[in-house]
Parts: C-alpha cells; structure tokens; sequence
C-alpha cells in the first residue's frame, strides 16, 4: 500500500478549496486492505468529484483504486463485476461501444464505480439501482467481503446503506452491473425527447453528453462538484400546495406517489442564478452547480450554502440538503 504524506487536497478534490492532508493511503487490492491496521477507520475518497474538504485532515485518507473490468455473458445479457477504482465514465463509455443498455444515461457523471452505490447515482431518469446485481463490501473488523444483493443494498434517493448503517464499516471493493444487449432507451427528460423511440444507445449516449456539457462546467475548467443539493421529494399534498402558489414549478413524479421537483428552479427563482459571494458562486448556465472561481474558501462556501438554504427555505417551504460530502475535522 503506498503512503503520500502532506498532501495538497486541492489534487483530491474537483472543487480545490485550499487544505492538508495529512496521509493518503493508495490501496491496489483486497489482500492490501486485509493486511492494514487502523488506530481509527481511515476516510474514504474516490475521485474526489463528490468530496470538498473545509478543513486540515489528520485521519489517513483511503483511495480504493483496483480497476479491473471482468465480464460475464449469458442470455440475459452480460454481467460486469467492476472493481471500485474504475472510472464510472470510462465504463459507460465500454458499454455503449459494445452495444450494452443499462446505464447510458449515467454518461459523464464523474467519480469512482466505487462511489456510485453510496448515493445510488442517478440522471435523466435511470439509477445505478436500475442495473446494479450486487455490491461487495470488505468490513474493517471481519476484514473480510460481504457480498450485498441489490436489496440488502436498501437504495433510496441519493441513498443507501454505504451511507447509513454502512457508513464507517468499511469499503467497496467491487459492483456487480447487468446490462441488456437489447433496450427501450429511457427519454422522457428534456434534451433526450427529440430522439426517436428506435433510437440506439449510442445515440442516448451522445444525447446525454451534449445536454450535460451545454449546463454543467467542465472541473477541470472550473472547480466545482456538480450537482451541489439534492432535488427535493415531496409528498402529493406538499407539491400540490406549492403548485398552487407556484404553478410552474417543475415536477416529476415517483413511483410511491411522491413528486420530485427541481432544486436548481428553486434556487433560481430566488435569486442566486449567477451569482456569487467572494470565489464562491452558483454557475450562470445552472445554479445547483456551485463553483470556486479560483480562491474560494470554506468559509465563503459555508456562508453561500447557508443563504441559499434559508433563502430557498424562506420562499418555498422547502429545506434543501447538500448532496455533495464535505468533509472536516473541528
């Protein structure tokens, strides 16, 4: 296991606030991980697309970053067992070519295979949930694999058991995905709408890729981590109220009866779209993107989050709730 000590956190996150951490541990395999000694569970970090650090970090930092993509075919389709490290992009990208459905909506979501069950990554109508077969999860006490089915997985809205019950337990080491060598290509979000029902998965593929790169920053052109809240799930009645004061507000609703609307509406209609507050501000193209400018500080990024919250809060009703991590030590 390789240990990097001092290390600049700005090159572990895609939103660079300025911070320390202090050790970095690279973990290549299951055998590394088995034969590691805690004093404390380390904090994990994938890609560091979802992770901003508002302050010096002295618990060692545990990137999982095994990348090996192992299939499995049979008559109902192929089976990919993909260990965490693997790139999510760089997998959508493998299946498309291979003429592979399942999670071509997923297309340029940045980060880990590893960090895609934690929240149970979603966009343009498909969750990780949707393919995923299982998880395999190595706890620090047992140091050994447990193997998580879909449903012991208990996925939920930008949710799962790696972040409750799970959380500090342990580490993904690998996902098991089932992909379809023939599907009904999932349109129904705007930018995908104008493809025909015929379509082909490269053709979604694309699709996906031109709406995200027409509203979101490139990271590597501008700091940020994507989608900074979560879009809000209310119930009929809470949505109903709301329409009424609000009538177009966006809705999208959910199989339990629930509606979903859109936190960038919310934060838009009040005010913040393309503003800023020192280096911190929310992208002029979509406002649930928050961005550091350059020199933005967690303190700056903590008292924009806070306006915007209570702001939102204030107008609508509605508590909005980070969706990115950020991670600290007080």
């Amino acid at each position: 296991m390789q240990k990097l000590q001092q290390q600049d956190a700005r090159l572990y996150s895609t939103f660079r606030l300025p911070a320390t951490l202090h050790e970095v541990l690279l973990c290549r395999s299951i055998d590394e991980l088995s034969h590691a000694e805690w004093s404390q569970p380390p904090l994990l970090l994938g890609e560091g697309s979802n992770s901003i650090f508002l302050s010096d970090i002295q618990r060692p930092v545990l990137r999982f970053i095994a990348d090996s993509v192992t299939e499995q075919h049979s008559e109902d389709g192929i089976l990919l067992h993909v260990e965490a490290g693997h790139n999510w992009h760089s997998l959508v990208t493998y299946a498309v070519q291979q003429g592979w459905w399942g999670i071509e909506n997923l297309a340029l979501i940045p980060g880990s295979v590893g960090a895609a069950p934690v929240q149970n990554i979603g966009a343009y109508g498909v969750e990780l949930t949707d393919s995923c077969v299982y998880v395999d999860f190595f706890h620090w006490q047992s140091k050994k694999v447990q193997r998580l089915s879909k449903a012991e997985c208990v996925f939920g809205y930008r949710d799962s058991i790696f972040k409750q019950a799970l959380d500090g337990k342990g580490v993904i080491v690998a996902v098991g995905l089932q992909l379809q060598t023939f599907g009904k290509p999932k349109l129904s979000y705007r930018g995908l709408d104008h493809l025909p029902a015929d379509c082909s998965v490269q053709e979604v593929y694309q699709a996906v890729i031109a709406v995200r790169q027409s509203k979101l920053p490139d990271p590597q052109q501008l700091s940020n981590c994507g989608s900074f809240f979560k879009n809000p799930v209310l119930t009929a009645n809470q949505f109903g109220e709301l329409q009424r004061l609000h009538p177009d507000v966006p809705a999208y609703p959910q199989h339990n009866g629930q509606i979903k609307t859109a936190a960038a509406w919310l934060i838009e209609q009040s005010g913040f779209k393309g503003l800023r507050f020192g280096d911190i501000g929310c992208y002029d193209k979509q406002p649930l993107v928050l961005v550091n400018y350059g020199e933005g500080t967690p303190l700056q990024l903590e008292t924009w989050m806070k306006q915007i919250i209570t702001t939102v809060q204030q107008r609508f009703g509605i508590q909005l709730e980070p969706e990115v991590r950020m991670l600290y030590e007080r």
